[in-house]
């Protein structure tokens, strides 16, 4: 009997060692699993450049939350006047994965998830900072399309999850990529949309990036999480998931290139000035009306933007030198011509600072420390004024 007894601990003592034994797995079941879902390009225009979010999944329940920095209210007061000036707020909101996945699955969007080889602590520590900004007093926060954008603050909530490492990670390294080329990249198939971006960034829009930087792109980050290692020199994502296949055509690899085309154009257009003007000066004065009121109008807006706005990547726009707001003001002149009259002789001042503007973008092109990628812009217009000033300078 004695021998019995001390073969058998006290049932309190087994209970005990038990719970001690089974602690460490319950803890670590009782850890969310962290994912980050990402969404391909769409047809609208804002939904050109994709979307992402973070997925909070409770492993009991399989019940997932898509935590979603992209909402906005198109019918907020002041919402398109914030728009235009750059000043506008997204906010942080939460939608159970199924409701989230739906109008992707809807509109034809693929949508692909990385779940995240997290440790417990840390991963319960995101999915609580998660719902702490979700609350509607810290879900606002100031936009900005480069630099705080609905990827940019998936990556910041992942790096603070990270203890840094993954903008160590990141930072330092780059493939070439600029703010102008991801962006006229993506809205290729939208030329006009294209058409806007590449008009409308200024030189500060081509710095090469880093990886970290290019992440305000939802498909580059989901690249680079890709190569990311955790301190113990584990992959971070541990696997990966198709939720929903992409059904729309995919955006180009790189930005288009149009460089030749362009000068081509250019050279076409200066020539039929030039012979218009012989033959047909009357027509050449329309078409000028034309040219130089959309020339004028381009030049207003991107006015606008450097000095009314706070869309930093436009300021300081070389292309003002292309299509200046001057242009507005030769218009009496081209309206004399068409008229069969000789304009005055301001018109004539006129025209030469602007094809001198349009001169001295193309003398920029070879200066290294005042850098923009607007030489497609620079051979398409500076021979067209060039020919418009031999053509309508009364006194050549």
């Amino acid at each position: 009997m004695a021998k019995t007894e001390r073969r058998h601990a006290p049932a309190w003592l087994t209970a005990l060692l038990c719970l001690a034994w089974l602690l460490p797995g319950l803890a670590t079941a009782a850890a969310p699993r962290i994912g980050v879902m990402t969404m391909e390009p769409g047809e609208i225009f804002w939904e050109r450049f994709g979307h992402n979010a973070l997925i909070v999944q409770d492993p009991a329940t399989g019940e997932a939350l898509s935590y979603n920095f992209g909402f906005f209210d198109l019918d907020e007061p002041g919402f398109h006047r914030n728009f235009v000036r750059g000043r506008m707020e997204y906010r942080l909101e939460v939608l159970r994965l199924e409701r989230d996945l739906a109008y992707y699955e809807y509109v034809g969007r693929g949508v692909g998830i990385q779940w995240l080889a997290l440790e417990p602590d840390k991963a319960s520590a995101l999915a609580a900072a998660l719902a702490e900004n979700a609350r509607p007093e810290n879900a606002r926060y100031a936009y900005d399309y480069f630099t705080a954008n609905c990827s940019t603050r998936v990556r910041d909530a992942l790096d603070r999850a990270l203890d840094g490492q993954l903008q160590a990670q990141l930072t330092g390294r780059s493939q070439g990529n600029t703010w102008r080329s991801e962006s006229v990249r993506l809205a290729a198939p939208a030329p006009w949309m294209a058409l806007g971006f590449h008009l409308g960034l200024s030189g500060r829009a081509d710095r090469p990036l880093s990886r970290w930087e290019e992440a305000f792109i939802p498909m580059r980050l989901r690249d680079a999480l890709r190569e990311v290692r955790l301190a113990d020199g584990r992959p971070l994502v541990a696997s990966e998931e198709i939720l929903l296949p992409h059904r729309l055509a995919p955006p180009p690899a790189e930005a288009p290139r149009t460089a030749g085309k362009a000068f081509l154009a250019g050279l076409a257009l200066a020539a039929g000035v030039l012979l218009a003007g012989r033959r047909a000066p009357r027509a050449l004065a329309g078409f000028t009306l034309a040219f130089w009121t959309i020339a004028g109008l381009a030049g207003v807006v991107m006015a606008f933007l450097w000095l009314g706005t706070a869309h930093t990547a436009a300021h300081a726009n070389q292309n003002l030198l292309l299509l200046s707001p001057l242009c507005l003001a030769l218009l009496p002149g081209g309206w004399a011509r068409l008229r069969g009259r000789e304009p005055s002789a301001r018109f004539r001042v006129l025209l030469w600072i602007v094809t001198g503007g349009a001169a001295l973008a193309g003398f920029l092109k070879f200066l290294p420390f005042m850098p923009q990628q607007n030489v497609e812009w620079v051979v398409l217009l500076l021979p067209l004024h060039w020919a418009l000033l031999r053509t309508f300078d009364p006194k050549r």
